[in-house]
């Protein structure tokens, strides 16, 4: 008599296994698209992911973000009345590719804010979050800090050059300082106003002066939003990939900013 199975067939479990690492792939590519990303960025994070081009220090103008407020929480910096921020603050330090793309949410230790303690009070003047943090996703699904977005989403995909958490706050700050954007700004008569236009020309002409290189802009409507200044891999302004000039500054592929813009104060209207 022929003797009877006693466990799975040898192709059973190499099914199981193809299954189970279908269904791994498809857990991280949700955690990914929930966190804002692509699929197709999704697909490409991991420890094989080239190594960044270039870095982008993204700026934003409070005056601005704080125009979208709609209620105020402990951690909204608009919320803060005569100590809301009056000039640009750190957005972040993006690592970027010269092909527009950019790696996210790389392998790496979660945020724990422990460890910039020392840096707490400099970041919450500097690098505030403008919003609601129960409104910022991070890698895995969730939602917190607005450092921890940074750290998560861009810090983890900053290596060689940065080491860990501490560095890319640290290495986001001294950039931010050592390039101050609203004081080349305020000297060349560009300042906080709500009723005042400025021509697009002369601001990035300042910039220029200043740094010698060409920034990039990003508006709404009129309203300046984001200024970003670009570094090679060695922390060296170098001029934005994006197509950049005193006539047009090119944002993406459907806006830009007008001929004259405005630099408003913060205002709330709550």
């Amino acid at each position: 008599m022929a003797s009877l199975p006693t466990g799975p067939p040898s192709s059973f479990a190499a099914t199981k296994g193809v299954f189970l690492s279908v269904v791994w792939i498809g857990l991280c590519c949700i955690a990914k698209i929930n966190a804002g990303g692509d699929l197709g960025q999704v697909f490409g994070i991991g420890n094989n992911e080239r190594e960044f081009d270039y870095f982008k220090l993204s700026l934003i103008w409070p005056g601005t973000s704080c125009a979208a407020t709609r209620h105020c929480c402990s951690s909204n910096a608009c919320c803060r009345r005569s100590d809301a921020p009056t000039g640009f603050t750190i957005h972040g330090l993006w690592p970027d590719y010269s092909d527009g793309t950019w790696p996210a949410c790389c392998p790496g230790k979660k945020f724990d804010v422990k460890e910039i303690s020392s840096l707490l009070s400099t970041m919450n003047k500097y690098w505030p979050s403008l919003s609601c943090d129960s409104n910022i996703s991070n890698c895995y699904g969730g939602t917190g800090l607005f450092w921890e977005h940074e750290w998560e989403k861009h810090g983890t995909c900053s290596s060689p050059v940065v080491q860990d958490e501490n560095d890319y706050f640290v290495k986001t700050l001294d950039l931010y300082f050592k390039y101050n954007v609203t004081e080349v700004l305020n000297k060349a008569g560009y300042v906080a106003s709500n009723s005042e236009k400025y021509p697009l020309e002369g601001i990035i002409s300042a910039i220029q002066t200043a740094f010698h290189v060409t920034p990039e802009l990003q508006c709404l409507g009129d309203f300046i939003d984001e200024l970003r200044l670009c570094f090679s891999k060695d922390l060296k302004l170098t001029d934005c990939e994006a197509e950049s000039s005193t006539k047009s500054v090119l944002i993406n592929s459907e806006t830009s900013c007008p001929n004259y813009v405005r630099l408003p104060e913060v205002v709330l209207s709550i």
